[in-house]
């Protein structure tokens, strides 16, 4: 089942509809269209005409600039302000840049629009429970629509409201009744769990949690939800004297999500006999954790819109949940915003024990502005902070790698594995792989291969070890079969990697078989349609096979799609003179496609898949 059941579902919510609103606000105003001047609170840069206010906020609003989306359409407004659409999108983008309160304003409005009323009901109701009038917001919140994930939603809230006044068994008794699919199970065992947790009864509190922590198939939909259940019942179980059940509970939450900070913490705490305190507090951080946790299960390409407004709307009833600001961070360095995300890294609380997963991503994320060198002076101060944090080395080695400093990438990883020591884990796999990289691109062959061997040790069925290993040999014409079927096997692992299925290929090729060879380069190249590397490729093994032409256009697909200044001149020589006749047993020399670096905070943060 996964998340694809969950987010079939929200595809039909009202939600994710409004996300998609048409370009209609030219076309739907109450009021006719005004030639008054706006009000000189604008920027003098912005447009001065409504339509050119519109279509700027569209675009600001398209490339996830809601800051300029919200002055372009308060300007729209400014020309007409009876425009239905243009308050619509500006709420949402308000609720997008974080702007709670002034958004609710806006809510309020247009409360009765059918267009919005998902959102204003949710963003209305979540307001009554922030102010404390939870008999308002149960009303506001109550949902009769025929769509899963909004009734599950709103059932959740509402019995979040329900318990903020004072009515806990009824409110736990409305989560453990609610109706549903299959994968509702997790999110109600855990807020039921919370609630009664909260209300002091602790037999139904365990009943609830356990039935959450076990529930594996649930943990696999909604990662966020089951660490959070795990968390849940430890903190209980310590609080009531079962050190060993909580110890256990947590190995259990280790079983799906190895290294994660906060388990470790609450481990740590538990052994030393404290009392942990349960993470939620009450109806406010209740109702922003069916936020965070239903987002969190959304959390994939595709759904970007809708999984920030519910962690932007999580956010306003709980401004230091370290793991709402850490995810709304992430989204929005894979929607290229580092600027934006480094604010929400900085925003995690300094006693949190996600603060050194924010310091980690705060670094790689400011070496993505440029800011290098600030990039390694906060990775190194991470790194002497914590000598024995693994993860610190490999942010540090992330930045080194694309900054091609491979010597210094190599003394680091060297630094780290002083660290591991003689017994190295599975996790550890990494550090032997970007080691034996480093090594590698400063012509150490010799150190660099015993560094891919350990990491297949590791972890013997890892699909960018094994693919970079085999082509290496098969590159450099040593242990060909079994650099090929190693090759082969990564394809296997990850059928939908262009990198790798161009690894296969360009193996193909360097071993003389050019037919295979251009059946995997054009396989490869639908899977990463624009790199210049596999065009390049792709353009040679068209070449070999007669398609003359095709090649020519390969390399020049290659050439305007960045490649590396030292392989222009390559590719435009080829698009000049074609390639030299084969020599007998002798055929060209070249790299596979880069391969992204591991993400370093990995073991943190890999809750998506």
């Amino acid at each position: 089942m996964r998340l694809k059941t969950a987010t079939r579902f929200m595809a039909g919510s009202a939600i994710a509809l409004l996300m998609a609103l048409p370009l209609s606000g030219m076309a739907r105003a109450e009021t006719p269209a005004t030639t008054d001047k706006p009000a000189e609170e604008f920027q003098t840069d912005y447009p001065s005409t409504f339509s050119g206010a519109f279509l700027a906020a569209r675009t600001a609003e398209v490339d996830r600039d809601f800051k300029n989306a919200i002055g372009l359409y308060k300007r729209a407004l400014a020309f007409q302000p009876g425009d239905v659409d243009i308050r619509q999108r500006l709420m949402l983008a308000l609720f997008m840049d974080g702007q709670f309160e002034e958004g609710v304003k806006y809510a309020n409005e247009l409360k009765n629009d059918p267009a919005v009323e998902r959102v204003t009901a949710i963003a209305r109701g979540l307001n009554a429970i922030r102010n404390r009038e939870f008999n308002a917001a149960e009303k506001i919140l109550t949902y009769k629509g025929p769509n899963d994930l909004d009734r599950l939603t709103n059932s959740l809230l509402t019995a979040w409201a329900r318990f903020g006044a004072g009515k806990s068994k009824e409110a736990i008794s409305m989560v453990e009744k609610l109706d549903g699919p299959a994968w509702y199970s997790i999110f109600k065992r855990y807020n039921a769990g919370t609630m009664a947790a909260l209300a002091g009864d602790i037999d139904t509190a365990r009943r609830n949690l356990n039935e959450a922590v076990t529930d594996r198939e649930g943990g696999a939909t909604a990662p966020d939800t089951f660490m959070r259940a795990v968390m849940a019942l430890a903190s209980l179980e310590a609080t009531q004297g079962n050190k060993q059940k909580a110890l256990d509970t947590i190995s259990a939450g280790d079983l799906l999500i190895n290294n994660y900070a906060p388990f470790k913490q609450l481990r740590q705490q538990v052994e030393e006999g404290k009392a942990p305190d349960l993470k939620v507090a009450g109806p406010a951080e209740g109702a922003a954790g069916v936020l965070f946790s239903i987002g969190g299960a959304l959390n994939r390409q595709g759904a970007e819109d809708t999984v920030m407004l519910y962690l932007q709307l999580a956010h306003a009833l709980d401004p230091k949940s370290a793991d709402t600001l850490i995810l709304l961070g992430g989204i929005a360095e894979n929607s290229e915003q580092a600027e934006r995300a480094i604010e929400f890294y900085k925003k995690v609380p300094q006693d949190s024990p996600m603060r050194r997963v924010s310091e980690l991503q705060l670094g790689l994320t400011l070496a993505q502005t440029g800011k290098i060198e600030e990039a390694k002076e906060h990775l190194k101060g991470l790194i002497a902070s914590d000598p024995s944090d693994i993860r610190s080395y490999l942010a540090y080695g992330s930045v080194l790698s694309d900054a091609k400093d491979y010597a210094a990438m190599a003394d680091n990883y060297d630094k780290a594995v002083e660290v591991i020591g003689q017994r190295p884990t599975q996790g550890h796999w990494s550090i032997f792989f970007q080691r034996g990289i480093a090594y590698e691109r400063l012509k150490k062959w010799d150190q660099a291969e015993p560094n891919f061997r350990k990491a297949l040790e590791l972890n013997p069925d890892q699909p960018q070890v094994l693919n970079y290993l085999g082509y290496s040999w098969v590159d450099m014409n040593r242990n060909l079969e079994e650099g090929l079927d190693m090759i082969r096997k990564a394809v296997e692992l990850r059928p939908d990697d262009g990198y790798i299925v161009d690894s296969l290929g360009w193996a193909y090729y360097r071993l003389g078989r050019f037919d295979e060879a251009v059946t995997e380069l054009e396989r490869a190249i639908e899977l990463r349609a624009g790199d210049a590397t596999i065009n390049d490729h792709l353009g040679d093994a068209y070449w070999r096979v007669g398609r003359k032409l095709e090649a020519v256009y390969q390399w020049k697909r290659a050439l305007i799609s960045k490649p590396e200044e030292t392989e222009k001149p390559k590719i435009e020589a080829k698009i000049l003179n074609g390639l030299p006749e084969l020599e007998p047993e002798s055929t060209a020399r070249a790299k596979p496609a880069e391969q992204p670096v591991v993400e370093p905070t990995a073991p943190d943060t890999d809750k998506k898949s």
